[in-house]
């Protein structure tokens, strides 16, 4: 699969850059490239963690995971998001404390850093953007966190080797944790909503009712249930109400659901005289919705 693909060439060229990174910072003895070493560490491990649950994603269902593992992809998605929210909070602390003690630079070596850092991290991003999963989108935040980071350090760097300015250094990069955390919150409530199967968002229940009650034939739609795996595919239960032939009805339901992108549903018919046991289901099979007949 694509996603895993570029997962994977994110986490290969993380990795790599992250080793690159150590050496350039003992070469230089900058503090900002060390630590920006370390968090490129947690990046990568995260990104080999999402690599590992999206290939696990794709698994065909069985009796164990009756309903597949798309959740694992998902899963992927909240570690990798839970490595940033704490990384952009180290970063902010870390650069409060180069705010109150400043320390010295080696601005030419930061330079050279800089450019090789944008360009890695540049071509990382270009490899996981616009992923369709919950987990290549955390992953593919981490990719832009970098570029931007190093952006920082580089445009720091160029205007730091002419005023001397050190402070501008830790308050950029105070700029940036803040965006990424921003970022990061927004993920980690998409992946949220989708562990606690709330109704997708681009979807209505009280649309998707009024649509099925228009279909020849169906005299109620209750006890609706809509749920997302993995932010990708629909599932809904419902029960529908019909003395026509199910089998007509359900094939016309069943296409009226694919319409709103519903891939994969579970209908269970009934009929106008029959009770339904469902604790939730009192309604009144009032007379409005006509049974038609040709």
């Amino acid at each position: 699969m694509k996603s895993e693909k570029n997962i994977l060439i994110a986490f290969v060229l993380n990795l790599c850059f992250s080793v690159f990174e150590f050496l350039g910072g003992i070469f230089t003895g900058s503090v900002a490239i060390m630590s920006d070493a370390v968090h490129d560490i947690g990046d990568a491990t995260s990104i080999g963690f999402s690599y590992f649950l999206e290939k696990k994603s794709r698994r065909q269902p069985d009796k164990r995971y009756t309903y597949g593992y798309a959740r694992y992809s998902v899963l992927g998605g909240v570690i990798t998001t839970f490595i940033l929210l704490f990384g952009s909070a180290a970063v902010i602390v870390n650069a409060i404390g180069r705010v109150i003690n400043p320390s010295p630079i080696n601005y030419n070596g930061m330079i050279v850093f800089g450019i090789i850092g944008v360009v890695v991290n540049f071509i990382a991003a270009y490899f996981t953007h616009g992923g369709e999963s919950v987990n290549q989108r955390a992953v593919n935040l981490h990719m832009l966190e970098d570029v931007l980071g190093w952006a920082v350090v580089l445009i720091g760097a160029i205007v730091m080797r002419f005023t001397d300015w050190a402070l501008l250094d830790p308050i950029m990069s105070i700029g940036v944790a803040i965006f990424i955390l921003i970022n990061a919150i927004k993920n980690l409530k998409t992946v949220l909503d989708i562990f606690l199967e709330k109704t997708p968002d681009n979807i209505s229940v009280d649309e998707i009712k009024k649509h099925i009650c228009d279909i020849e034939g169906v005299i109620d739609a209750h006890h609706i249930h809509l749920r997302t795996l993995d932010g990708q595919n629909i599932y809904a239960t419902m029960h529908i109400v019909t003395d026509c032939d199910p089998h007509t009805v359900k094939h016309l339901i069943r296409e009226k659901l694919t319409e709103h992108g519903i891939t994969h549903s579970t209908l269970e018919l009934e009929r106008s005289d029959e009770l339904c046991h469902h604790k939730h289901c009192h309604i009144e099979h009032s007379g409005e919705h006509h049974c038609h007949h040709h």
